[in-house]
């Protein structure tokens, strides 16, 4: 049993926490209004349903799956995105048991440690960058081991994914994978692969395949 007091002050909790959540994802981040409504909205949601399971291990269980049902049928996110969620729902899930003051300072350790992470350079690596790198060469050079001294000298790794040819055969496109020691060598690596092909078309960007996920 649970009286109306209590109630309000577990939904209350529920509601402000949710906010403090959506504020801390919005910090130095990319978003969209309906993802920032279902974190304010998505505590209160969860404690509503751990109310009603009232403590039945059984339910509870089913509850868990279908949480994990939505989420593994829903579009994949990025690592920020997948720890809101799971904070809003830790979120619910306290208060649905009551656990008020527990997950009151929980919640402010969460957000002091974000916080503090999203302002500061712990984390980042300006130097070492992945890219991906795509040189055109005629049909009358031979391309394997063709550029491996630049890639050992401005890259710490790399290795050749496709080659397609081009115009009839004429022209070979190579697509390579490198890991830079430093983005400060795009320019170089460029000047010296143009130098090596010809001055034919030459393309270095980020690796698309790649995302900020867990």
């Amino acid at each position: 049993n649970l009286d109306l007091t209590s109630l309000l002050i577990c939904m209350v909790t529920s509601l402000f926490l949710g906010i403090v959540v959506a504020r801390v994802h919005m910090i130095k981040n990319t978003y969209t209004k309906s993802f920032i409504s279902t974190l304010v909205i998505m505590p209160i949601l969860v404690q509503s349903v751990i109310m009603l399971v009232n403590g039945n291990l059984g339910t509870g269980m089913a509850v868990v799956g279908a949480f994990s049902l939505v989420r593994f049928r829903s579009v994949a996110g990025g690592a920020r995105e997948i720890t809101s969620i799971f904070w809003a729902m830790g979120i619910g899930l306290a208060t649905g048991i009551g656990y008020v003051g527990y997950v009151l300072i929980f919640s402010a350790i969460v957000a002091i440690l974000l916080t503090a992470l999203y302002y500061s350079n712990f984390g980042n690596n300006q130097k070492v960058a992945e890219r991906e790198l795509k040189i055109t060469i005629s049909e009358d050079l031979d391309y394997p081991n063709l550029f491996d001294d630049l890639f050992t000298k401005y890259s710490h790794q790399y290795h050749l994914d496709t080659v397609k040819t081009t115009t009839m055969g004429s022209l070979y496109e190579l697509r390579y994978h490198l890991t830079l020691k430093d983005q400060a060598y795009e320019k170089a690596l460029i000047d010296d692969v143009r130098t090596r092909n010809g001055n034919l078309p030459v393309v270095l960007g980020k690796v698309a395949t790649r995302t900020d996920q867990l």
